[in-house]
């Protein structure tokens, strides 16, 4: 016969409302209660038909959203997707809640992650600082059973459960071997747009850049990062004081946000060679700037399966059930003007993928 619940009450010495609260990692039981129902739960083998237990009872998962705010298209866009999944609710039995804080401020996010604990969620999604700090609220996240996922920019020295985003080291390779191939023969040096380099995504990203330079393109000198704070305005400002500075540069790698400045920095360049431009994301800037031949490359992560998938895991670890590692997986977008979709979210066009000429499957479900 099954363990049941109330041989774990009876093994550990507690009541079942007790069992009841740790088995839903809710709130109201000490550590030291909740690590002798847990042992209770190895010794006697109990396994838990978490399914048919949350859908007997209709459980809904309370989840937060961490995004950062201002100007970023991209992050807006990542925000238009959660309220999407807001919109599904009844139907994915989600209770969803959007924080923003100043990008890249660390106490911000850090005060916002202490105080989404403070909720205990079924779940927190947060687009991640690189810092010690963040990493402390995280794990304090976890320590109180709370899963944690990481959207966009990871956090590696942290207790967190999951990432969802692309394979940002990959990223900026792909971006090298670009450049290097659309340059040619032609001579100059590459410029480095970043937001900031307190955000993996951004380190990552120009680490994967740099090695492929370094190693396969070394006559194309790399210039300083010039960092604009995702700030369109910013970066307008600091592209055109880097093409006055260096009239013979040939690339530019913009491996954060920010484009609109960059796109309206290289509008009023008159009368120049032309210069190989690789950014990333898909939006209406960059799309309008492929089809107007300044921008000679897009790298684009799905903003849509990332939530979705963020919503998938978290509920999974809630439950404590398996992910499945290929569904979860974020793939690399390649764009240049000749495969855009007519319009985002098409199915019309679709993009070809980094490591594949392969036509996507028809009917692909994310």
């Amino acid at each position: 016969m099954r363990p049941t619940v109330h041989d774990i009450a009876a093994a550990a010495g507690v009541s079942l409302a007790t069992v009841d609260r740790v088995l839903n990692q809710r709130a109201g039981v000490r550590t030291v209660t909740r690590e002798k129902v847990e042992q209770a739960i190895d010794r006697i083998g109990y396994v838990r038909d978490v399914a048919a237990a949350n859908l007997a009872k209709s459980r809904v998962y309370p989840l937060v959203f961490i995004l950062p705010s201002g100007d970023n298209s991209f992050m807006r866009g990542l925000e238009a997707q959660v309220r999407a999944a807001i919109g599904r609710s009844p139907v994915e039995r989600t209770d969803i809640s959007i924080v923003t804080v100043p990008a890249f401020n660390a106490d911000a996010l850090v005060a916002a992650l202490d105080a989404a604990r403070e909720k205990f969620p079924a779940g927190v999604a947060v687009v991640a600082i690189d810092s010690p700090d963040v990493i402390a609220a995280v794990d304090r996240l976890r320590a109180d059973h709370i899963p944690v996922l990481t959207l966009v920019s990871d956090l590696a020295g942290s207790k967190r459960d999951h990432f969802a985003g692309v394979d940002n080291i990959a990223a900026g390779r792909t971006a090298a071997s670009l450049m290097g191939r659309f340059l040619g023969g032609r001579s100059g040096p590459v410029a480095v747009l970043a937001g900031s380099m307190l955000v993996r995504d951004h380190r990552e990203r120009l680490d994967g850049f740099r090695a492929v330079m370094t190693e396969n393109f070394p006559g194309h000198v790399l210039l300083p990062i010039v960092e604009g704070q995702d700030d369109p305005a910013l970066v307008e400002r600091l592209v055109s004081q880097v093409l006055a500075a260096s009239p013979e540069i040939a690339g530019i790698y913009s491996l954060g946000a920010g484009n609109r400045g960059l796109i309206a920095a290289l509008k009023r360049r008159k009368n120049a060679a032309p210069v190989c431009v690789i950014a990333h994301e898909l939006t209406q800037h960059t799309r309008a700037a492929l089809n107007g031949g300044l921008i000679d490359v897009v790298l684009n992560q799905d903003a849509g399966h990332e939530v979705r998938s963020a919503i998938r895991v978290l509920k999974a670890k809630a439950d404590g059930v398996a992910v499945l590692g290929a569904q979860e997986r974020i793939r690399l977008e390649i764009f240049i003007k000749d495969n855009l979709p007519f319009e985002q979210g098409s199915n019309t066009e679709m993009p070809f993928e980094q490591g594949s000429n392969q036509a996507p499957e028809q009917g692909r479900q994310d």
